[in-house]
């Protein structure tokens, strides 16, 4: 009974914590999802399904949300990998941490100077000057789809860089030792032993990114100009211009049962893979 006793008392705060600053914003959220537009703008009370019907005329910023979520979060583990692999595999230990330092660098400034200086360089002074002076004709960067995917994949990379890093820093060198004393080739060795092996770095950094993405809001309005619309963005038109509250408590509710339903599929997933390499490393 004191055993328990201890445990409820030490999960009290965190617990509390989580109640007040997560479960109850988000039950008002959802109490709001079923209200109405005031006339002057707001929430009323009420008990409708109307919001929720609305939904398809944000639909282009849904559409946006779930392509450029998984693709950014893609790209970022593909440039990612091969960096964390780099730093933790190849690089000498003296050098590892100022080459870490170097990656953790652009969070000391804010995403806002970071997707400023991104309008400069895919502006038309920037990368579109150079290639027009290189002979291959005008191009358009800025307030693309293509600079907001640069931007997404510059601004989270190293989220996804430092939880692989930490993967591959621990793993144990010995296997790829005894896995080259047993013939195998390097390919083989990486695929059969390292990536298995970083897994739950890889399931961590897509997590945090995507999961990210899922609510960004800053780079596709910097970036985007307009063009490309994240559901933060619906969200910040819905709140804080048209101040229809109700309407956009019903597409935050949307977004966040859709993240609760991939995160847990991408989980699901994740342990499936993770089962089948304990399988193949008994056999």
């Amino acid at each position: 009974m004191q055993r328990r006793l201890s445990t409820w008392l030490l999960l009290a705060p965190a617990g509390l914590w989580f109640a007040v600053m997560l479960v109850l914003p988000l039950c008002f959220v959802v109490i709001f999802s079923f209200g109405e537009r005031a006339a002057a703008g707001g929430y009323v009370p009420a008990f409708t399904l109307e919001q929720y019907a609305n939904l398809p005329s944000r639909w282009a910023a849904f559409a946006n949300t779930l392509t450029f979520a998984p693709l950014g979060t893609l790209l970022a583990l593909l440039i990612a990998y091969p960096l964390a692999y780099f730093l933790a595999m190849r690089v000498d230990p003296k050098w590892r941490t100022v080459l870490l330092i170097l990656v953790i660098v652009p969070f000391w400034t804010s995403i806002l100077i970071r997707s400023y200086a991104w309008i400069f360089i895919l502006g038309g002074q920037g990368l579109p000057a150079l290639i027009e002076w290189l002979g291959f004709g005008t191009v358009r960067l800025i307030n693309t789809p293509f600079a907001v995917l640069t931007g997404i994949v510059y601004g989270y990379l190293p989220l996804m860089v430092l939880p692989i890093y930490v993967s591959l820093e621990r793993l144990d060198k010995r296997l790829l030792e005894a896995s080259a004393d047993l013939g195998a080739p390097p390919l083989h060795s990486f695929l059969q032993v390292t990536l298995p092996l970083s897994l739950p770095g890889i399931a961590t950094g897509c997590m945090l990114v995507f999961i990210l993405l899922m609510g960004e809001y800053l780079i596709p309005a910097v970036l985007g100009g307009g063009m490309v619309f994240f559901i933060g963005n619906a969200l910040v038109d819905l709140f804080l211009q048209s101040r229809n509250w109700a309407f956009g408590a019903s597409v935050a509710v949307s977004l966040v049962v859709i993240m609760l339903i991939t995160v847990t599929a991408y989980m699901w997933l994740m342990r499936r893979l993770g089962g089948a390499r304990d399988d193949l490393s008994l056999m």
